[in-house]
C-alpha cells in the first residue's frame, strides 16, 4: 500500500525569503569542467571574484581588426584607472594586464550599502607578422582601450585581390 503524503502547515503570512546557498543544477557541472581544464593549465580559468563581462573568466576579452595600415586592438574596460593598466611588449608578445578597484558606499537613514569589486586581468597576444613594433601606440578614453599596432611598408604593399573565377 502507498504511504499517505504529509501535509505540512502553510502560513500564509510568511512569505517565502531568498536563500544565498541555493543549489544550481550545472554548478556541479561547471566545477567538474573548471577541474579538467585547471589540470590542463593550472590557473588560467580560476573564477574571478565579481568581474564584469569584459573580464571574462580573469582573461580580457579583445577586438584585432585589420585595416590597410594597421591592426587596431580594442577593449572594454569599465571602472578601470589608467595607472592601473601596464602593456609591455617582449619577443614579439603583447600583454595587457591590470586591476580593478572599485568600493561604492551609500548612507541613507533608514539603510547602510557597501559594495566592493576587484580583480586583475591579464591577455597575452602573439603580434601578427609585419607589425611595426616600435610604432605601436596605446589610447585609454572613457574605459575603451586601443592599441594601434601598424604594418611595415612590406606588409601594407604584400596584399593583392585575387580574382574568382565561376564555373
Amino acid at each position: 500500500m502507498a504511504e499517505a503524503a504529509t501535509k505540512l502547515p502553510v502560513n500564509p503570512e510568511k512569505k517565502p525569503t531568498a536563500s544565498i546557498d541555493r543549489w544550481w543544477p550545472f554548478d556541479t557541472l561547471r566545477s567538474e569542467i573548471d577541474r579538467v581544464f585547471n589540470d590542463f593549465s593550472p590557473a588560467i580559468f580560476d573564477r574571478p571574484s565579481r568581474m564584469p563581462a569584459s573580464f571574462s573568466r580573469g582573461v580580457l576579452a579583445v577586438d584585432l581588426v585589420e585595416s590597410d595600415k594597421n591592426f587596431e586592438l580594442s577593449a572594454e574596460l569599465p571602472g578601470v584607472d589608467v595607472k592601473d593598466l601596464d602593456i609591455t611588449l617582449a619577443e614579439g608578445v603583447l600583454t595587457i594586464k591590470g586591476e580593478k578597484n572599485e568600493a561604492k558606499e551609500e548612507k541613507q537613514k533608514d539603510y547602510y550599502l557597501s559594495e566592493r569589486r576587484y580583480g586583475t586581468f591579464r591577455r597575452s597576444l602573439e603580434l601578427p607578422p609585419g607589425v611595426d613594433s616600435g610604432k605601436i601606440e596605446a589610447t585609454f578614453t572613457n574605459g575603451i582601450l586601443k592599441v594601434v599596432l601598424p604594418k611595415t611598408a612590406e606588409r601594407q604593399t604584400n596584399n593583392r585581390k585575387i580574382a574568382i573565377k565561376g564555373v
